[in-house]
């Protein structure tokens, strides 16, 4: 393992451009400065925004043409009145990033992200060349919404104080009637049957303490992907992608670069 790091992130000007497709409506913010391939595109979980990123997000763009997406419902974008599941909202996404880069993408999502990632890369193969599943969810195992629920609370045992609040902060915005509608979505979701369908390099991450995604559960998810690796960060929860950006970068640009994730960027 490189004891090398990459460089702590800055004040990084994001450019966001707002996007609609069939009415659903999408926010990319976009690296003022985008540097070379690869393009990475950052998907937020369930109830949350692009500040879950707000650490990862900079380090990557280091090296990368780096594009943070609010999905419909999300971070004060106006929730669609119909039903959109997991397979509306990844056509809808591919046409976004086909109007936003040229050429394939690494998706990177973090919990229910990880889902949309999956469905967009299953859906439209040809815009994909890499997913990093960062806290994958859910667990064949508890998928429940009692069981996701008290995994959840365990992990906010687990999250420092500034995560929570902007977690709490997140969901309050997004409001109960999307977040619920979401919900069923993700828990119906079988990512195990989708990821074993893909052909494309796939990082599996999640925090060494995170209960929602748990070690057996990562190991049988990676045990399906033809070209899966799983990265652990040990002493994190759940939002790894928060509290320990650094390791996270580095596992993504050293796939993205079909490199061992172990490996410095």
């Amino acid at each position: 393992m490189t004891t090398s790091t990459l460089p702590r992130p800055g004040r990084v000007g994001w450019s966001p451009r707002r996007i609609s497709v069939d009415g659903l409506a999408f926010r990319v913010w976009s690296s003022a400065t985008e540097a070379s391939p690869p393009n990475i595109v950052l998907l937020h979980g369930v109830g949350m925004s692009h500040r879950s990123f707000l650490r990862l997000h900079p380090l990557l763009a280091r090296s990368a043409s780096v594009h943070s997406v609010d999905l419909p419902g999300f971070a004060g974008l106006p929730a669609p009145r119909r039903n959109v599941p997991v397979a509306a909202m990844s056509d809808a996404l591919a046409e976004v990033l086909g109007r936003v880069l040229a050429g394939p993408v690494v998706l990177v999502g973090h919990s229910m992200g990880v889902q949309w990632a999956v469905e967009t890369a299953s859906r439209h193969p040809d815009l994909v060349s890499g997913l990093a599943l960062i806290g994958p969810v859910v667990d064949d195992h508890h998928r429940t919404l009692g069981a996701q629920a008290l995994a959840l609370s365990r992990d906010g045992l687990l999250e420092p104080p500034r995560v929570n609040a902007r977690v709490t902060l997140d969901y309050f915005r997004t409001g109960p009637r999307w977040f619920f509608a979401q919900v069923r979505h993700m828990l119906a979701y079988p990512i195990e049957e989708r990821v074993a369908q893909l052909n494309v390099p796939t990082l599996l991450v999640r925090g060494g303490r995170d209960p929602i995604a748990g070690d057996a559960w990562v190991e049988r998810l990676a045990a399906r992907t033809a070209r899966g690796s799983v990265l652990v960060v040990p002493g994190k929860g759940h939002h790894v992608e928060r509290t320990a950006a650094e390791p996270v970068a580095r596992g993504i640009l050293a796939m993205a670069a079909s490199r061992d994730p172990g490996e410095g960027p």
